[in-house]
């Protein structure tokens, strides 16, 4: 009992020296920052409270509306396969062995060591006879624990750093998951295009020669001259030569689709797509604040200004004492056939304390650094949100101006239509000759390829439009970080 007493009275002074010096340590001057980068809210960039229904309502698998199973295999083996993925996976391991990481600082650290020695002791050194001058075996075992106790919020702030970057390489592979999705959907919808292009074409290419060789009867029946025969040539090398361009940006769209699937090429060689009906997204509707939570990569940019946030009050808590407590148990003799023995015990047990009072130049150097980066992130933050707003903007302005101009399409397409018809009438009345029939029959064909091409403008900027607003990715639906399960 009387040790126990003697022991606590001796680190009494000590207990007071360290108080002492926490409290000195405390008041180490901080720099002073510059106010930090603030991020935009969304009202003042004019977002609504919440997103119109139709653009709201889209699902993960969105490219399931179009009804196109041969799509939806594709989509599936790229989604499985794709490099680009695998290496956002990898991001997020690597995240989450950081989250480990920040734990296990928080943690005790326990540890267990033994050595031997066999050695001469001099005999002019410290060491008093018999020992001295004498060749011994020393012996050491011993199992010793340490905790870093985080009184100043170090260790918190670094594991809060570290699931905001968890969360962000989260949000980063739904960003690569959005943009395979739709860059694949895109080349499948421009392959659909290509190929109704040149199924037009044959026909606009059979009409010409057909065209053609009416009009060389007429000229050998001397109804026509040869003028009118060039003029009737000359159309069908250009059509030619388009079918060759059509030809060739297939091959390439489907080497696309190849890549984009990670397969080979012959596995795509057969694929027929066909241009599907439009998604039902509207031609109109507003941008809620919504928005902000919709889009990965407006998410992964936020996470990112929260783990910075926390490195900048990780490097404050840099300039407060840093205590350590640590203990040991075990056994130290000179000769093994001591070791063991009650009389080899040793124990200890005793806080140290870390005062920044001479290493402020480093930390406030890293505290600088650490709010730059804060506000590095801050403005990549607010250029997502910007550059998210303007895409989303942009295709529904787009979607509403191909709207109208389909709507224009489609009359001029009536229109050649009759006129095809009449033309016909008037040949099998015999008011007219069927050279009449035929262009009218090209000049109809040349805006149906007209109203193809919008057709396909306007499929390809809904896919922009569902990139745009997040493809149906909520963040509340994402996994939570490791910290935070």
């Amino acid at each position: 009992m009387s040790d126990q007493k003697l022991s606590l009275a001796a680190l009494r002074p000590l207990a007071a020296a360290l108080a002492a010096l926490s409290l000195l340590a405390a008041c180490a001057p901080l720099p002073k920052l510059a106010e930090p980068a603030r991020a935009y809210q969304g009202a003042e960039l004019g977002l609504k409270d919440e997103s119109s229904a139709a653009l709201t309502a889209l699902h993960s698998d969105w490219w399931r509306a179009y009804g196109d199973a041969a799509l939806d295999a594709l989509l599936e083996r790229a989604l499985a396969s794709h490099p680009s993925l695998a290496q956002a996976q990898a991001r997020i391991a690597r995240a989450g062995a950081g989250i480990e990481n920040a734990q296990a600082a928080d943690r005790p650290t326990v540890g267990v060591g033994a050595d031997i020695t066999r050695q001469r002791y001099t005999e002019h050194g410290l060491v008093p006879p018999p020992v001295a001058g004498s060749v011994r075996t020393s012996a050491n075992l011993q199992a010793g624990i340490s905790y870093d106790w985080d009184f100043f919020g170090r260790h918190a702030a670094a594991l809060q750093a570290a699931v905001g970057q968890e969360r962000a390489a989260q949000a980063d592979a739904a960003a690569a998951r959005l943009n395979l999705s739709s860059a694949l959907v895109r080349s499948w919808l421009d392959l659909g295009r290509v190929l109704a292009q040149r199924e037009l074409l044959a026909e606009q290419l059979r009409q010409g020669e057909q065209s053609l060789a009416l009009v060389r009867q007429r000229v050998q029946a001397g109804l026509d001259n040869a003028p009118v025969q060039r003029s009737a040539e000359l159309p069908l090398p250009e059509l030619r030569r388009q079918d060759l361009a059509l030809q060739a940006q297939a091959e390439l769209l489907r080497h696309q689709l190849a890549a984009l699937s990670a397969q080979p090429q012959e596995a795509v060689a057969a694929l027929q797509p066909r241009l599907p009906q439009a998604l039902n997204l509207g031609s109109e509707g507003s941008l809620g604040v919504d928005l902000l939570g919709r889009r990965p990569d407006v998410v992964a940019a936020r996470w990112r200004v929260e783990a910075a946030t926390q490195g900048v009050a990780e490097a404050r808590a840099q300039f407060y004492p840093n205590v350590n407590l640590t203990a040991f148990a075990g056994f130290n003799s000179l000769g093994l056939d001591q070791l063991l023995k009650s009389g080899s015990r040793q124990l200890g047990f005793g806080p140290s304390l870390r005062l920044p009072i001479f290493d402020t130049g480093r930390l406030r150097a890293q505290l600088k650094g650490n709010a730059a980066e804060l506000d590095g992130a801050v403005a990549a933050y607010n250029g997502a949100l910007l550059e998210a707003l303007r895409e989303a903007s942009d295709q529904l302005s787009l979607l509403d101006s191909l709207a109208r101009q389909d709507a224009e399409q489609t009359q001029t397409v009536a229109h050649l239509q009759a006129s095809r018809d009449l033309a016909r009438q008037r040949y099998e009345a015999g008011l007219g000759n069927y050279l009449a029939v035929l262009s009218a029959e090209q000049n109809l064909l040349q805006q149906r390829r007209s109203q193809l091409e919008l057709q396909a403008q306007r499929l390809g900027t809904q896919v922009a439009l569902v990139r745009s607003l997040g493809g149906g990715w909520n963040e509340a639906a994402a996994p939570m970080a490791q910290a935070q399960r």
